[in-house]
């Protein structure tokens, strides 16, 4: 296993980080809320593409992992910043991005914001606009009184401890939504959906495949897979994704 680099973004944030070198395109791996780059997904790939020989890059944004900040004072934008600053700093281009979860948004505001970087796509259980349509339209109205009032509340969750979803995160949210205006992928794109995730949902999956404008798009529902999406079967799924988009 090789150290931990860093790589200090033009916002002042540190972003731990590793890269393998090797032939491109460069393999980015954007993981999820709170999850951070020593997760199966992102070490699993870097070995495949290490064997392969192929350039790949994990980081923890900020207030995740060993990169700096607080997570509760995070928001989508400034995670979307952090992207940017480890493409454009270290992954050349072009690239083949790898979204898990909160990842899958992530990439989608890359594409938006880099789309001439971009060579394909591959997304684990997307969760694009998830602050506003899983968050706040089922907040009750005691809890959006209480974000209001303490600009935080406490959230359970199936896969950890409770989040802290705060204000900021919500509103700075609404700011990135891409499932209200035109999304444009313009490069081929392979969507993998559990049946049996209970953070993501089948439904956010065929919204995200119906809404984008793009000419070599296929979701594969796999039947009782998880939103980890991660364990054998389904690391396989990833793995043959990314070699689709590849060839």
């Amino acid at each position: 296993m090789t150290a931990t680099t860093f790589l200090d973004t033009p916002q002042g944030r540190r972003i731990a980080y590793h890269r393998t070198e090797g032939q491109g395109p460069c393999i980015v791996f954007l993981g999820g809320l709170k999850s951070d780059m020593e997760g199966t997904k992102a070490v699993h790939l870097e070995a495949w593409a290490r064997a392969r020989g192929r350039a790949y890059l994990r980081f923890d944004y900020s207030g995740h992992g060993e990169s700096s900040g607080s997570f509760e004072v995070g928001c989508i934008g400034d995670w979307h910043e952090d992207v940017l600053a480890a493409v454009d700093g270290l992954a050349g281009a072009p690239l083949v991005v790898v979204g898990s979860s909160m990842g899958g948004w992530q990439a989608l505001l890359l594409a938006r914001a880099r789309p001439q970087r971009i060579a394909g796509m591959v997304t684990i259980a997307a969760a694009p606009d998830f602050t506003e349509d899983g968050y706040w339209a089922r907040f009750t109205e005691d809890q959006k009184t209480a974000l209001d009032r303490d600009g935080q509340v406490e959230m359970p969750s199936d896969y950890m401890e409770p989040y802290i979803i705060t204000r900021r995160l919500i509103e700075d949210g609404r700011n990135r939504l891409v499932l209200r205006d035109p999304l444009r992928l313009p490069f081929p794109v392979r969507c993998l959906q559990g049946t049996a995730d209970t953070a993501v949902s089948t439904a956010t999956a065929l919204r995200l495949l119906d809404h984008a404008d793009c000419d070599d798009m296929r979701l594969l529902l796999v039947k009782d897979a998880d939103h980890r999406f991660s364990d054998g079967p389904c690391l396989t799924l990833i793995e043959a994704a990314i070699d689709d988009i590849l060839s």
